[in-house]
């Protein structure tokens, strides 16, 4: 490969169509204040760089980005690019990734609002990452040893595994179908209403009016903290270990705790049959 080395750009598109090309130690920031310094580049490697201008990854193809900085000037920093790794790096760029196939993410931090749109096969590794609105629209999304803070997450998804990783969200997982997570903490409110397919397996949720509307929705050893009114009109399979603060108007299925609070079956505007059994009576 050819290497760029110690080099600064601020032109527009400085970089244009870069073909396997290592860029080494680079800035991307000046008084020219270009767009788009890397686009439609081609294998190529960014390692040891920074980045302070806008759009600098759009269109490229096979790449990686490691042990880099892209800061709150490079707006929308990665958008239709495909078959990436972002490692040791960190993102606080608005908009950071945006329908994107293929994308590898490892002990990276990023802080970026609306982080992940409308994007195909990621995986997340060991990272850190807010925004106010991730995933939205995405599909075959694989995590593990995230920790995670902002709102309105994973909406409209679809194919998600999450493992070992803390969520401090709120209304995540609406709409969203296929997700699976496991021996993880989900912080929030309102979580996954509408949700289809949702499976939590050993995880604590946190928070109020969790689970309601949801089809096919399991819980498997799972514990509830400040859980009030939940599983409204909810077709539900599970099993919690602990205290349940109430439960409403389960729809069908089966739930079982050691203890609840208060049973509402009230007011209810449609049938709901779903059978409650506390066993620690």
């Amino acid at each position: 490969m050819n290497i760029i080395e110690n080099k600064t750009f601020d032109a527009e598109r400085a970089l244009y169509n870069l073909c396997r090309t290592t860029v080494k130690n680079c800035t991307f920031a000046g008084p020219a204040d270009g767009e788009s310094v890397l686009k439609e580049a081609r294998d190529i490697i960014v390692c040891d760089s920074s980045f302070s201008l806008r759009y600098p990854l759009w269109h490229v193809q096979k790449y990686e980005l490691t042990d880099s900085v892209l800061d709150e000037k490079t707006r929308a920093p990665i958008w239709y690019s495909n078959n990436g790794i972002i490692k040791n790096t960190k993102i606080t760029g608005v908009k950071a990734l945006r329908e994107c196939v293929n994308t590898v993410i490892e002990h990276a931090d990023i802080d970026s609002p609306e982080f992940g749109w409308k994007t195909d096969k990621t995986l997340i590794k060991d990272s850190k990452i807010t925004s106010e609105y991730i995933f939205f629209d995405s599909k075959n999304i694989e995590i593990d040893k995230l920790d995670f803070k902002g709102k309105y997450s994973f909406q409209y998804t679809e194919n998600i595994t999450i493992n070992n990783s803390f969520l401090d969200t709120k209304d995540a997982f609406w709409h969203s179908k296929n997700v699976t997570v496991k021996n993880s903490t989900v912080k929030g409110e309102y979580l996954a209403w509408f949700s289809d397919g949702l499976t939590l397996i050993n995880c604590k949720i946190i928070g109020t009016q969790p689970l309601c509307y949801c089809t096919n929705l399991t819980l498997i050893d799972c514990e509830t903290v400040d859980c009030d009114l939940s599983f409204e009109y909810s077709d539900v399979d599970a099993t919690i270990k602990g205290y349940i603060e109430s439960v409403k108007n389960p729809k069908s299925g089966r739930i079982t705790a050691d203890s609840i609070g208060s049973i509402i079956k009230e007011d209810s505007i449609m049938d709901s049959r779903a059978k409650i059994i506390i066993s620690g009576k």
